[in-house]
C-alpha cells in the first residue's frame, strides 16, 4: 500500500482541532446554559458525542436543548457541543410483546390444552402464568386497547375497522390525544418494531395515498413488517414493509408468512444488536395465527395428524382439556363445566361419519397452525437468548386477542369469505377440498364445535363480550432479571389495557403530558407489575372495575362480580334483524367470579338489587368511555357508509396500470347497477392479460383478455363462477369493451341490514365489444357484503391470487395497450316510502 503524504500545515490544523475537541469533551461546561428540560439522568461527559440523557416526558418529542458550547468567529477558538442522545432509564428491559389471534383459553398446552406449545411453556416455566387476563371479544378492539392502555371505545375501536361507523367510539380512529406505547418508547430511546397483523389502520386509510399516521410507522413503530386488515392468506399475503407492498413469496411455493415474519424479526433483532448493542428494543409480535384462514405448512399438519389428538371428537376433547387444567392447577379445583350446548352445536356422537372425517381434518389443520406458530415464536425468543439479552428482556406472551372464533359456523367452511357473505357450505360440498384443506386452495375455518371446546372451561366464543369464552385469555410472562417466582400462577384480574401502564412502570417512564403539542388523555389501565414479586402472588387485584361490550352484548365486572347479558346471537348469525334496544332489551345474568371461575352459576334471581346496582355501573362506564350508542347490528356495519376516498363518487377512471388498491378504498360495485368500460389497443399477434380485477380466488371479479377474447368473470366465493366470453378474437387495433350490469334489488340504502333490504339480489350482465352485445347472462344471486378483503383492486395485471385458476395465473399482465378503464356506478336510492316499508317488514320479522 502506498503512503499518503499530508503537508505539515494540514497535520498541525488537524492536531489543533482534534486536540481541542478532546479537551472540550473533558471540560465541565458549567458556564453554558442548562439545556431544557433538565435531564433526569445523564451519562458521559456533558456535550460530548457519547453523552446520553433520560427525559421527563412532560412533552414528546422532548424539546431540543439549547446549544451548550461556545461559538466564536474562529472555529479553533470555539467550543463544540453535542446534544445528549435520549435513552430509557438505566436497566430498562428489552420488551417482546406477543399476541396471537383467535385463540381461546383451552388452546395452548401451557394452560391444559392438547396442542403442543413448548415456547409458551418455556416462557411460563421461566416466569409466570396468568389465568385472568381479559380481552374485548374481537380483534381490532383488543389490539387498540393493547397498544394505547385505553378502553377500545375510548380509542374509536368499539368494533373492527371494517365495520366502523360515524361515532367517536366506533370510527376506528385512534385520536392524537392517545399516543401508543410504541410512540412513547420510541421518543424515550427504544428501537420499536411491529411484526404481523395490523388491524388498527382504518379500512379507509389503507391505500397508497394514506394518510399514514394511523399505520404502525405513524403510531411510533419505526419498522413494520406485516399485513393490514383482519387476516391474510399466509401463502400469498397482502404484505408490507413499512408502507410499501412487498412480494417475498414470489417464486417460492413453500413460503409461509408465519416463518417469513419470524425470519424478518430475527434479522431485525440481530441488526439492532450489532449496530447499537446498548439500545433496547420494543417489539410487538402479532402473527396471523390462529385467525382464519388456517394456513400451516404440510410438515406441521402431518405432525399433528399423526398424534391423533382429536379423533374422539369435541365432547371428549373438552373433558380432556378440563381435566388437564385442573391437574396443572391453572383453574380452581371447584370449577364447574357446563353441559354441552346441544341446542347450539350437536354432540359428536350425533355427527355422521362424513362429518366426523371432515371436522377432524379441519381441527388437525387448526392445531397444526397453532403449534407451528408457537414454534416460530420460539425461534425469535431463541435469537434473544443467542445475543445474550434474554435475562433483561420482558416477554409477554398473550394467547389470543379474543376467544376462539366460531365464524366458520357449525359446519366450518373452506372459504371464510363465504361466511361473511352469508353462505354456509354443506359438508358434502366441503369434502371437495378435503385433501387441500389449509393449502393455498382454501381460506378455511373449522367447525364451531371445536371452538367451544377450545374455550374450556368457559362457554361461547369470539364476539361474545358477555361470556368469558369470548374475553378470557391466558398469558405467560418472563423476565429473568426481575421475576424469580418461576413457574408460579397469578390469578389477579387483568385486562389488555393494563399492559401499557405495566410497561411504563417497569421501564421507569412516565406517561407523557403532551405529545406533538396535544394534551394526552389519561391511561385507563392499571399496572400489574406488582404481580411480578413473589410476595404479591396472592395480592388482591388492583384492577377493580371493567366493562365489556361488543355488538350489543355487554357485561360489567366489579371486584369479582359480573353482570352480563344472556347470549342472544351466535357469531354466525350475523344477517338477521338486530336488537333495537341492546341496553334494556336483554336478559341479565349475575355471577360471582370469586367463587365461580367459569361463569356457570347465574345468581340474578337471588340478588336483584345487585343486578340493578351493576347495571348502573355499566351505564356510568359506558358514558365515560364512549360506548354509546349501543349497536347490535353485525353485517349492517360491513356495508355502512364511511369516509373512504370513493365516498360520493359515481365514476372512476384509470389510464395507467396500477395494483394494490385495498377493498376499502376501491370502487364498490356490490348491490348496485354498474358498467365497466375498457378502451384498449390490441397489438399485432393478439392481446392477453388482466384489464381490471378486484378480489381473488375466494371471491371477486375480473375483466380480461384470454387468448385474444374478452372475458368478464364473477367468482362467487369459490363455489360458482359465472363467465361472459366473446366468441371472437379481437383483431389488432383499438377496441372498446364494456360490461354492463343491471341490478334487480333496491340496494342497502341507509337501512340497517336485514334480509329485506335488497342486498345480494339478482341482476343481468351484458358483455359488449365495440358497441355490439355478445353475451347476456342473468345472475340469480350476487355477493351481498364483501369481496376477498386481503386481495386488492388491480388495473393492468393481477396480484396475489386470480379469480379463475383455470384461465390464468397471476400476475397475468395485459399485453394490449391500456388507453382507459372507466367504472360507472348507478347505486339504487331508497325513497322515504321504501325505508318505511322495509322498516315495517324488518320489525315484523323480529317479532
Amino acid at each position: 500500500m502506498k503512503s499518503i503524504y499530508l503537508p505539515d500545515s494540514i497535520l498541525e490544523a488537524c492536531r489543533q482541532y482534534l486536540g481541542f475537541g478532546v479537551l472540550a469533551a473533558s471540560l465541565s461546561l458549567a458556564h453554558a446554559e442548562t439545556p431544557s428540560p433538565t435531564p433526569l439522568q445523564t451519562t458521559g461527559v456533558s456535550g460530548s458525542p457519547s453523552a446520553t440523557t433520560t427525559i421527563s416526558n412532560a412533552q414528546l418529542p422532548a424539546p431540543d436543548p439549547k446549544f451548550g458550547g461556545v461559538i466564536k468567529q474562529d472555529a479553533l477558538q470555539s467550543k463544540p457541543w453535542w446534544a445528549p442522545r435520549i435513552v430509557p432509564p438505566k436497566q430498562a428491559p428489552n420488551i417482546l410483546l406477543i399476541i396471537t389471534d383467535d385463540a381461546g383459553f383451552g388452546v395452548p398446552s401451557t394452560f391444559g390444552g392438547v396442542i403442543p406449545t413448548p415456547t409458551m411453556d418455556r416462557v411460563a416455566n421461566n416466569g409466570l402464568r396468568y389465568n385472568n387476563i381479559n380481552s374485548t371479544a374481537l380483534c381490532s378492539p383488543t389490539r387498540a386497547a393493547l397498544i394505547t392502555g385505553r378502553n377500545h371505545h375510548s380509542v374509536g375501536f368499539g368494533v373492527i375497522s371494517e365495520q366502523s361507523t360515524g361515532f367517536p367510539g366506533y370510527n376506528s380512529i385512534i385520536t392524537k390525544d392517545k399516543a401508543t406505547i410504541g410512540r412513547i418508547l420510541l421518543d424515550n430511546g427504544y428501537a420499536t418494531a411491529w411484526f404481523g397483523k395490523d388491524h388498527n389502520t382504518p379500512a379507509f386509510a389503507a391505500s397508497q395515498v394514506g394518510p399514514f399516521d394511523q399505520w404502525p410507522t405513524g403510531m411510533g413503530f419505526e419498522y413494520f413488517y406485516g399485513f393490514v386488515g383482519g387476516d391474510a392468506n399466509q401463502w400469498q399475503p397482502n404484505l408490507f414493509r413499512n408502507t410499501t407492498q412487498i412480494y417475498p413469496f414470489q417464486g417460492k411455493p413453500d413460503w409461509n408468512l408465519i416463518t417469513g415474519m419470524a425470519d424478518d424479526a430475527i434479522d431485525y433483532i440481530n441488526r439492532v444488536n450489532q449496530i447499537d448493542p446498548a439500545k433496547p428494543f420494543f417489539i410487538k409480535y402479532a402473527p396471523g395465527a390462529t385467525h382464519a384462514p388456517h394456513h400451516p405448512t404440510k410438515e406441521w399438519v402431518d405432525k399433528i395428524t399423526a398424534m391423533h389428538l382429536f379423533d374422539d371428537g369435541w365432547n371428549k376433547l373438552r373433558d380432556r382439556i378440563f381435566e388437564n387444567q385442573k391437574r396443572l392447577g391453572v383453574i380452581p379445583q371447584n370449577t364447574q363445566l357446563e353441559p354441552w350446548p346441544a341446542n347450539v352445536i350437536k354432540n359428536w356422537d350425533d355427527c355422521t361419519q362424513e362429518e366426523k372425517k371432515l371436522y377432524v381434518r379441519q381441527v388437525n389443520v387448526f392445531a397444526a397452525y397453532a403449534a407451528y406458530n408457537d414454534h416460530e415464536i420460539g425461534r425469535v425468543i431463541q435469537t434473544i437468548e443467542d445475543i445474550g439479552k434474554l435475562d433483561n428482556t420482558l416477554i409477554i406472551y398473550i394467547n389470543g386477542d379474543n376467544g376462539t372464533s366460531a365464524e366458520g359456523g357449525p359446519l366450518g367452511t373452506p372459504n371464510e369469505v363465504a361466511f361473511f357473505n352469508g353462505v354456509s357450505v354443506p359438508v358434502a360440498e366441503q369434502m371437495k377440498w378435503y385433501d387441500v384443506w389449509g393449502t393455498e386452495q382454501t381460506y378455511n375455518h373449522m367447525s364451531a364445535g371445536w371452538s367451544w371446546a377450545f374455550d374450556t372451561p368457559f362457554t361461547w366464543f369470539k364476539q361474545n363480550a358477555s361470556r368469558l369464552g369470548g374475553v378470557r385469555q391466558n398469558m405467560a410472562i418472563s423476565w429473568p432479571a426481575r421475576i424469580t417466582d418461576k413457574g408460579a400462577l397469578r390469578q389477579q384480574f387483568c385486562h389488555v389495557i393494563d399492559v401499557v401502564p405495566t410497561l411504563l412502570e417497569v421501564t421507569g417512564i412516565q406517561p407523557p403530558d403532551y405529545v406533538d403539542g396535544i394534551k394526552q388523555s389519561p391511561i385507563e389501565g392499571t399496572s400489574f407489575a406488582y404481580t411480578f414479586d413473589a410476595k404479591n402472588a396472592n395480592a388482591p387485584s388492583q384492577h377493580k372495575v371493567q366493562y365489556f361490550e361488543m355488538m350489543g352484548q355487554w357485561s360489567i365486572y366489579d371486584d369479582g362480580w359480573l353482570l352480563s347479558t344472556k347470549v342472544n346471537r351466535a357469531p354466525w348469525d350475523a344477517f338477521g334483524p338486530a336488537n333495537t334496544d341492546p341496553l334494556n332489551n336483554q336478559v341479565l345474568e349475575l355471577y360471582n367470579l370469586n367463587e365461580d371461575f367459569s361463569q356457570s352459576q347465574d345468581l340474578a334471581a337471588k340478588y336483584p338489587d345487585k343486578v340493578a346496582e351493576l347495571k348502573k355501573v355499566f351505564i356510568q362506564e359506558a358514558e365515560k368511555y364512549q360506548v354509546f350508542p349501543l349497536d347490535a347490528s353485525v353485517a349492517a356495519r360491513i356495508v355502512a357508509p364511511r369516509p373512504n376516498i370513493t365516498a360520493g363518487r359515481t365514476e372512476f377512471n384509470y389510464t395507467v396500470p396500477m395494483t394494490g388498491l385495498p377493498q376499502g378504498d376501491s370502487p364498490f360495485i356490490l348491490n348496485t347497477s354498474y358498467s365497466i368500460t375498457a378502451d384498449v389497443t390490441v397489438p399485432e399477434g393478439g392481446g392477453d392479460g388482466m384489464i381490471v380485477t378486484s378480489g381473488g380466488r375466494f371471491g371477486g371479479y375480473g375483466f380480461y383478455l384470454l387468448k385474444g377474447k374478452p372475458v368478464f368473470l364473477w367468482n362467487l366465493v369459490d363455489l360458482k363462477r359465472i363467465k361472459w366470453e366473446a366468441p371472437d378474437v379481437l383483431a389488432p387495433g383499438r377496441h372498446v369493451l364494456e360490461y354492463d350490469f343491471a341490478y334487480d334489488g333496491m340496494g342497502a340504502g341507509t337501512l340497517a341490514f336485514n334480509s329485506f333490504s335488497g342486498v345480494g339480489r339478482s341482476g343481468t350482465g351484458t358483455l359488449k365489444v365495440d358497441g355490439k352485445e355478445v353475451q347476456t347472462i342473468k345472475m340469480e344471486q350476487t355477493l351481498p357484503m364483501i369481496l376477498q378483503w386481503d386481495e386488492s383492486f388491480d388495473v393492468g395485471s393481477d396480484t396475489l391470487t386470480g379469480v379463475n385458476d383455470a384461465d390464468y395465473l397471476p400476475p397475468f399482465p395485459l399485453t394490449a395497450k391500456l388507453n382507459k378503464v372507466s367504472i360507472k356506478v348507478d347505486r339504487p336510492q331508497l325513497t322515504p316510502a321504501d325505508e318505511k316499508r322495509l322498516m315495517e317488514a324488518a320489525s315484523k320479522a323480529g317479532d
